[in-house]
């Protein structure tokens, strides 16, 4: 079993990777991106290191054994001018910056190769852990009605639309409007700009209508930032009036399944995985 470097930013996602190479018995060394990854990693073996330390990553993980490398959690783009890199960084930062312009993929692509330069096998979230994708259709009680699979496949397809351009990830349709559509503010952002909208636009709290989508960047290199939902998204799609949740079967990362099930039946959101094709 290959020991894993992961290089952690914020958001859940990191930690239950590292919690599942904990019960797994994967070997596991935890990068700590400095002012991103939370305070739930520190107890596993790692380092902290600054998002322009290239060379002091690279370094660490091969100190530590690793032979491959997972990159996961929420990283905002950064203000480069302030950046304070090492050696390699210095070396890759006009790279990354010439990338940047291009939109976020091109700079994963970036960071993802140089990786890869070093020896190590990337692999995405969902390859470390093999649970973490939506499965095709309902994930709880909960089910679209004909009117929500409509919006559901219009907001996919303006999801996609918006991510052929780099733009976001995430659209919301309600009664064929679209409503909202995400860009560098994130999904939960969002969805807080849905829920100020008129009732008579969507719905209300426990009476939702319209959809959330969440779909990779065609030009997506899939082993990074896929698409996640969690908790916090199904709470928010319900305060914003919405009747549920959309995405791709496998392209969707789900984080703490179980209790993110539990409380989509309890507020009455739907969870649902279609085909690729579907679109």
């Amino acid at each position: 079993m290959r020991k894993l470097g992961l290089i952690a930013g914020g958001g859940g996602l990191p930690v239950e990777i590292a919690q599942h190479c904990e019960h797994s018995g994967r070997p596991l060394f935890v990068i700590r991106l400095k002012g991103f990854a939370g305070s739930d990693l520190a107890p596993f073996a790692g380092a902290e290191i600054g998002i322009a330390e290239l060379g002091k990553c690279i370094k660490a993980l091969k100190r530590a054994g690793c032979e491959a490398v997972c990159l996961a959690g929420n990283v905002s783009r950064p203000d480069f001018s302030s950046l304070v890199p090492d050696l390699r960084g210095m070396a890759v930062l006009p790279r990354a910056i010439a990338a940047a312009r291009k939109g976020d993929d091109a700079l994963l692509r970036l960071l993802v190769g140089e990786f890869e330069k070093e020896g190590f096998q990337v692999e995405g979230a969902h390859e470390v852990m093999d649970d973490l994708g939506l499965p095709l259709g309902p994930l709880g009680r909960c089910t679209p009605s004909d009117a929500d699979r409509a919006d559901a496949l219009q907001a996919l397809e303006v999801a996609r639309t918006i991510g052929r351009l780099d733009i976001g990830q995430a659209a919301v349709v309600a009664h064929g409007l679209v409503l909202a559509v995400e860009a560098q503010e994130g999904t939960d952002a969002m969805l807080s700009r849905v829920a100020g909208l008129p009732a008579h636009l969507k719905g209300r709290p426990g009476a939702g209508e319209g959809v959330l989508a969440k779909a990779p960047k065609p030009i997506q290199e899939t082993r990074v930032d896929l698409p996640t939902i969690g908790l916090a998204t199904v709470e928010a799609v319900a305060r914003a009036g919405l009747a549920g949740i959309v995405g791709e079967a496998g392209r969707l990362l789900v984080l703490d399944r179980e209790a993110l099930i539990a409380r989509a039946d309890e507020l009455g959101v739907f969870v649902v995985g279609v085909q690729p094709e579907a679109l």
